[in-house]
C-alpha cells in the first residue's frame, strides 16, 4: 500500500478550510507557496474543489486526478477516478503526489499520507469545511512550525506535519 502521499492545505485556527464552496481566507503568498510545492507533480483533487479553481480548469504543469462519484464527469486536462483505489492505481508510478482537497478528499487520503504542508492561519473566519485536526490525531507531529508571517493583519506560518509512526 502506498503511504508516501503529501497534503497541501491552508487551515485556520479551527482547522477550517472553506466556506460556501470556496477557500475561507486567501493569502497571496500561500498561493505562491502552493505552486512551488505542487509544480510538476501529480495532484489529487475533488470535483467540487476543482470547480472553485479559475474557470473550473485543472492546474497547469501538473498531472490532475479528479476524484468524483459522478461517472459521467470529464474535464479536459485531467483524469478522473471514482474511488480512492482507482486514484491510487492512476498515480502508482508517480514520484510525488499531493492531495489538495477538499474536505472529503483529504479525509479519504489521510491514511496514505506521510506529510502535510499546512499554511496555518491565525484567524477564525466562517467555515463549513474542515481539515482533520492533526494536533489531536495520534501518529502526527509538528515537524516544523514555520516562521510567523503576516498579510493584511492576518498572521500565518507554513508548517510541516509528519506521520510520526512512519519511516
Amino acid at each position: 500500500m502506498r503511504d508516501d502521499l503529501e497534503i497541501v492545505v491552508a487551515a485556520d485556527e479551527n482547522w477550517g478550510i472553506g466556506f460556501m464552496g470556496t477557500q475561507n481566507l486567501v493569502i497571496p503568498e500561500d498561493r505562491r507557496h502552493f505552486r512551488e510545492i505542487t509544480g510538476r507533480s501529480a495532484v489529487i483533487v475533488g470535483r467540487r474543489t476543482l470547480a472553485d479553481f479559475p474557470g473550473g480548469r485543472p492546474l497547469k504543469n501538473r498531472r490532475n486526478i479528479v476524484l468524483t462519484r459522478d461517472r459521467s464527469f470529464t474535464v479536459e486536462g485531467a483524469e478522473t477516478a471514482h474511488s480512492v483505489e482507482e486514484a491510487l492505481e492512476l498515480i502508482r508510478d508517480e514520484e510525488r503526489v499531493y492531495v489538495i482537497g477538499g474536505e472529503s478528499v483529504y479525509r479519504a487520503f489521510l491514511p496514505y499520507c506521510s506529510r502535510a504542508h499546512v499554511t496555518r492561519l491565525q484567524a477564525a473566519p466562517p467555515a463549513d469545511a474542515f481539515f482533520p485536526r492533526l494536533d489531536e490525531l495520534p501518529g502526527w507531529r509538528l515537524a516544523d512550525p514555520g516562521q510567523l508571517r503576516e498579510h493584511e493583519g492576518v498572521q500565518y506560518s507554513f508548517q510541516i506535519w509528519e506521520r510520526a509512526d512512519r519511516g
